[in-house]
């Protein structure tokens, strides 16, 4: 028998394989170091790097990590980066070296980064989860998610790390714009989009890509919105809010996990045994692999400070149920000679290295271990893509505000328009995070998305940055009024940035022209270890609104970021407020198209905006008992989760349940009608909410249990239906076990949480009056 045999399962063929390996062989397999160091990219030739070379033959490399990711992390630019062709040759070239120079053959597992695009350059730039988590389309983020797999199959990666499924409960937290949002039920169907549209219907597929759920668990709740910080959770909670989405996606086929940097009630997720092992695998079943964050074995030692040294780290980390690290640091050091000592069960190792093995043979590496150069040129970036992009950021984007209809601008009678903020005409900062370096004009703003819509008449769009995100520079103020002036209508483009320094200077505040400086200026407020203390503003952005609102034109205020801001003065005074999170590469078409009227807002939130941050939390779904109000104002939120506004109207209409009482186990059908008032076409997010009247354990005021997005001409009338059951009205009770609890349970259906027309239904035992 011959792990080579395809027709043999993967199971099987894993465990063939695992017999004829050593102990330094196995201990490879569980190694992933960064990839972008296997290689150097010189005057158009891929050379590979010596220490990637010594590491394949002592076999130690099972994996590489973001061999195609280009950041200022990774130091790749756009100069000494690859083309969507030769990424797919250099990773051709990387895999047939491990596998012509390795003892046993084994191809390697190429895992990229790709939460909204595969990071890598000519890759497309999708908008972040936030927006998409704001769209409530999960067969549009499906879509997305197929060709996100196509283009980085294409080039060779054949694992993601994604989606984020971490529930947001502090939106200080500089990964708010990773997420989906603060709802797990919405997050969960979100999962699921994902892995159905990552791995489709075959792992071993041409476009398919392995997912790796993330960060398990508890991510989004750490203490004061800081990042990786202790997460204090109660069990219940934990099993019926954070845990809801992956148990979702696991059972969904998921092929991987990643355990998350956070404690939870003093357990490091890395070393958790109760969610890996207990959990995760005995009782969801889960038979794929589990990888770490980076560097969260070191943590273990130099953080949590929960093992004494790096070999204990390494060898608590592996017992736990971890299978491969990223980086590979701590493992490639240790465990080899814990092993050798006795300190290491041989057990844990072969499970490791058999759950990775597996993974590959699923993945059908090692009869397709290479990536098609020509096919990566033709579907990386393709315009097919683009057109999905630019759909997703307008889906997406969130109408806070529209008094006295100040939207849709009418172009024939808008008169000129001043679009001026520092996010107007700034391509890196609508891309959110994780994004790799972009050509010029690659990426389309707000001000070239409106100055398209006025390619005819170009003197009617003006242009001034006015300030930048960050610091107290305020000599822009006098262009961008001079321009204000001049314009009858303002589109304030602001917000916030989570662009990295990618070394291409900065701009001219007075004439809003690139300027290339020896300085650099990091306007970054958001992303990954961005943490803030407040929600507002940064710089002096907000004095700049101010200033323009004094010379009386409309103002419609776009806001461009990764996490909420709250503004109470810009609520009060902005005739519009356009929420589009980072849009993506195509988000200023997208902007465009919704501020001319050329698509309609149908984006509603998928968390809740506090009226200032001294509220927090203010996340819809919390116990009845969280208390009213402060001394000085009530804790309602600003904007609820589920809002948004059209440029139409919605009423809904005979609310029915049917049959009003059921078994525990049954089912009963809601039904809603929903009419367009309107002048116009547009798209409404039905919302289902479910109220639990009593229970033997505390439950939410209200929890989201089913939503559609449907389009409706002028006029029209749907009738939009539900299945409620137990997944819709089971929580964990006694015993921490999921249960139906006979009793009397509210339905509540509308265009947002709050959500008022209401009907009974009633959960009764068989044979009990």
């Amino acid at each position: 028998m011959s792990y080579r045999d395809a027709t043999r399962s993967a199971e099987e063929r894993a465990e063939l394989l695992l017999r004829q390996m050593t102990a330094e062989e196995k201990v490879g397999q569980l190694i992933q170091p960064f990839g972008w160091q296997a290689y150097e990219h010189r005057d158009g030739k891929i050379k590979l790097a010596d220490s990637f070379k010594e590491q394949v033959a002592r076999g130690g490399v099972g994996a590489l990590y973001g061999t195609l990711r280009a950041d200022p992390w990774t130091g790749v630019t756009l100069d000494t980066g690859l083309s969507p062709e030769e990424g797919a040759e250099a990773v051709n070239e990387i895999q047939r070296y491990a596998i012509e120079n390795s003892r046993l053959g084994i191809p390697l597992l190429i895992g990229e980064e790709c939460s909204h695009g595969h990071m890598a350059i000519g890759g497309t730039v999708f908008p972040v989860p936030l927006l998409i988590g704001s769209s409530w389309n999960a067969e549009l983020y499906r879509e997305m998610c197929r060709a996100v797999a196509i283009e980085t199959r294409a080039q060779g990666g054949a694992v993601t790390y994604s989606p984020v499924l971490d529930v947001v409960r502090d939106p200080r937290w500089g990964r708010t714009e990773e997420c989906f949002g603060e709802d797990p039920y919405l997050i969960g169907r979100m999962a699921v989009a994902a892995v159905e549209g990552m791995q489709g219907e075959r792992l071993d597929s041409e476009d398919s890509v392995a997912v790796t759920l993330k960060h398990y668990v508890g991510y989004g709740s750490s203490e004061g919105g800081r990042n990786a910080g202790p997460v204090h959770m109660g069990w219940r909670e934990l099993l019926e809010v954070d845990l809801h989405p992956f148990r979702l996606a696991v059972e969904a086929g998921a092929a991987s996990v990643m355990p998350a940097y956070n404690e939870i009630d003093g357990v490091p997720c890395t070393v958790n045994k109760k969610l890996l092992d207990d959990i995760l695998v005995g009782e969801w079943g889960f038979d794929g692999m589990i990888v770490t964050d980076c560097g969260a074995i070191d943590m273990l030692a130099a953080g949590h400070d929960v093992a004494e040294d790096g070999m204990e780290a390494a060898v608590r980390s592996l017992e736990a149920g971890i299978d491969m690290e990223m980086s590979g640091v701590m493992f490639g050091k240790y465990l080899l000679g814990a092993l050798k000592a006795g300190k290491l069960n041989e057990e844990a190792l072969d499970r490791a290295v058999l759950r990775v093995l597996k993974l590959k043979f699923r993945l059908g590496l090692f009869e397709k271990p290479y990536a098609d150069a020509k096919r990566a040129r033709e579907v990386i970036g393709s315009e097919e893509h683009r057109k999905l992009a630019r759909r997703l950021a307008a889906e997406g984007a969130v109408l806070l505000k529209n008094e006295a209809a100040a939207l849709p601008l009418a172009k024939d009678s808008c008169g000129r328009i001043a679009v001026i903020g520092p996010n107007a005409d700034n391509g890196y900062n609508q891309l959110g995070d994780y994004t790799s370096p972009q050509p010029a004009g690659r990426v389309a703003t707000v001000l070239a998305g409106i100055r398209a819509k006025f390619a005819d008449e170009p003197d009617r769009v003006l242009y001034a940055p006015g300030c930048r995100i960050r610091g107290d520079d305020r000599e822009g103020f006098p262009a961008a009024l001079a321009a204000a002036e001049q314009a009858d209508t303002v589109v304030m483009v602001v917000g916030g940035s989570s662009a990295r320094d990618f070394g291409e200077g900065t701009i001219d505040l007075r004439t809003g022209a690139s300027l290339v400086t020896g300085d650099s200026w990091n306007d970054m407020d958001c992303g990954e270890g961005i943490d803030r203390l407040s929600l507002r503003l940064s710089g002096v952005q907000l004095e700049l609104i101010q200033e323009v609102r004094k010379l009386g034109k409309k103002l419609i205020v776009v806001y461009i970021n990764g996490r909420p801001i709250a503004e109470p003065w810009i609520d009060e005074h902005a005739d519009a407020i356009l929420e589009a999170w980072y849009p993506g590469q195509e988000g200023g078409h997208a902007v465009a198209d919704l501020l001319f009227g050329d698509a309609n807002p149908s984006g509603r939130l998928s968390l809740s905006i506090p009226k200032r941050v001294g509220q927090l939390p203010v996340y819809y779904n919390g116990k009845r008992s969280r208390g009213k109000r402060y001394l000085e104002d009530d804790s309602r939120p600003r904007y609820p989760f589920g809002f948004g506004l059209s440029y139409t109207s919605y009423r809904y209409d005979n609310l029915t349940v049917s049959p009003g009482i059921i078994p525990p186990n049954g089912e009963a059908t809601v039904t809603v009608d929903v009419t367009n008032e309107g002048g116009v076409a547009g798209a409404e997010v039905v919302q289902l909410y479910v109220s639990d009247k009593a229970s033997a354990y505390t439950r939410p005021k209200r929890e989201l249990k089913g939503f559609r997005k449907v389009e409706l001409a002028p006029g029209e009338t749907r009738t939009v239906s539900f299945k409620v059951g137990p997944a819709e009205l089971e929580y964990v009770g006694e015993g921490y076990r999921r249960v139906v609890e006979p009793g009397a349970f509210r339905i509540l259906v509308g265009g947002s949480s709050e959500a008022t027309l209401a009907a009974e239904l009633a959960v009764k035992e068989e044979g009990r009056a």
